[in-house]
């Protein structure tokens, strides 16, 4: 969907449909004028029941004539105490998704005209752009009968006022464009996003932007020690591939943004249960939401140095694959006993880990992965899980997070956790026991930073959903990549 700027009064501007934001307790200037050209009909439907603004609510009414705009959408912010950013990305998203089942695919927006916060008519273009979004790549029947969005109009009352907000909107749709990717990534099937395909997906990000592009080939890995991400993928036909994309936006050391990238995880030899396991080809999110970031802050031309990191595989079985009981030598050159090859991502993750510390020598390092199912019992799929050894990056990305509605939640990282993963045959095994499995996963990750200010988000739980939300539509989210570019702004 395209995002334009209009210069006019909301009820002088035809369109197919005017969207107008509206509240339980306070009708604004706006609604009133509304009323009035259609005759009391918003009066009564309040009176009525029918529609009063509570949250989550939206009407499509036909205006007959009685305005330029052909329809006119009311959207139910809920009571005026409670708006926030959130709420008012979520009335966008639920805008648009009553505009899809009446297959209005053009139409403007005062929804921002509602609130009086800044960036609101920025919050609500993100809300929209996300929620308009679906992926229909693979169905093949009723093409012609397919609905898409065109345009969304975001009126303002003055021309001075459209000028100011223009960069802003083209902000929303450059971040919109980033999270899209991030989506598109994780929504295609495992056989057609392998390793291999990152990699292309990264020069082509590379080439597009001007970022720079080194993708490590399976026999460079072998030669570097690179052993935990080769034993993960040594039982693929798709080998294993270490991904770098740099931009170079600033000055001073790198932001180093490390994503798990395994394109399918069957479990390897301790293999998943058969039920539910075609969503394993999601377990590359974290990957998604790096490439997705790389691709906003480029854009944005944000004055940070970046660096992106993505270590991808498959983790097959077959005579090839590494097996319970094996001991891997890392990058780092610590030994990692397997006890389960199901906990192969903290593996990719740790000579990633180790190679950005070594590499770049990073101000800080971000890593995002869909590593543990602990995390989602713990959080469902409402936060992501936040760990860190510096409690100033834990409290920006918290920050970025209720920022964005891309909420986190700090679990501890105490060295007791640590226990569970020590081994009678190496210096640590890659898992322990079930209980606390998030952070003992997290604490994992720690040893591999050295003293490099890091914090991990387990997204295992917010990289996918099973049912639609107001800007997230059902299957992949993009999460991460707003969170991101809100801390990254912020620094």
């Amino acid at each position: 969907m395209k995002i334009e700027v209009g210069s006019a009064h909301p009820l002088e501007f035809a369109t197919p449909a005017l969207v107008v934001g509206c509240f339980e307790n306070d009708k604004d200037q706006l609604y009133h004028a509304c009323d009035a050209a259609l005759g009391g009909l918003l009066t009564r439907l309040a009176e009525s029941r029918e529609f009063t603004g509570k949250n989550g609510s939206a009407r499509l009414l036909h205006t007959l004539g009685k305005l330029p705009a052909e329809r006119l959408l009311l959207v139910g912010l809920g009571k005026k105490k409670d708006v926030s950013a959130e709420r008012l990305r979520q009335g966008a998203g639920n805008a648009v998704a009553a505009l899809r089942g009446a297959r209005v695919a053009s139409f403007s927006s005062a929804l921002h005209h509602a609130v009086a916060f800044p960036a609101a008519a920025e919050t609500a273009a993100v809300g929209m752009l996300l929620g308009s979004y679906s992926f229909e790549q693979y169905k093949t029947r009723e093409k012609e009968q397919r609905f898409a969005f065109d345009t969304v109009t975001v009126l303002f009352e003055s021309g001075q006022e459209a000028q100011v907000e223009r960069q802003a909107l083209e902000r929303a749709g450059i971040v919109a464009d980033g999270v899209t990717l991030a989506r598109d990534l994780v929504s295609h099937p495992g056989n057609v996003v392998t390793p291999a395909y990152l990699a292309q997906a990264a020069r082509d990000l590379a080439e597009r932007n001007g970022l720079e592009c080194r993708v490590y080939e399976l026999e460079e890995l072998e030669r570097m020690g690179m052993n935990a991400l080769v034993g993960v993928g040594k039982g693929a036909a798709n080998p294993p591939r270490l991904i770098v994309l740099e931009y170079r936006g600033g000055k001073g050391r790198p932001v180093a943004l490390v994503g798990k990238g395994i394109t399918f995880d069957s479990g390897g030899i301790s293999i998943k249960p058969g039920a539910g396991m075609e969503a394993m080809k999601t377990d590359m999110a974290g990957s998604a939401a790096v490439f997705g970031t790389l691709e906003a802050a480029a854009r944005l031309k944000l004055p940070v140095n970046l660096v992106g990191i993505v270590p991808t595989a498959e983790n097959m079985p077959d005579g090839n694959a590494f097996k319970p009981g094996d001991i891997l030598t890392s990058f780092s050159g610590t030994t990692i006993e397997i006890t389960n090859t199901d906990a192969e991502g903290r593996l990719i993750l740790s000579d990633a880990l180790h190679f950005a510390k070594e590499r770049f020598k990073p101000s800080a390092m971000v890593d995002l992965a869909t590593l543990t199912g602990a995390c989602v019992v713990a959080l469902g799929h409402e936060a992501s899980g936040l760990m860190g050894n510096d409690q100033r990056l834990i409290d920006a990305l918290k920050r970025a997070g209720e920022e964005t509605g891309e909420r986190v939640w700090p679990l501890p990282l105490w060295e007791e956790y640590g226990e569970v993963m020590k081994s009678d045959v190496a210096d640590l095994k890659n898992a322990g026991s079930r209980d606390g499995g998030a952070i003992s996963a997290g604490w994992f990750l720690k040893q591999f930073v050295g003293n490099t200010r890091w914090a991990h988000l387990d997204i295992a739980g917010t990289a996918w959903n099973d049912k639609a939300r107001p800007y997230a539509p059902k299957g992949a989210t993009g999460v991460g990549v707003r969170l991101l570019i809100e801390f990254l702004e912020a620094r």
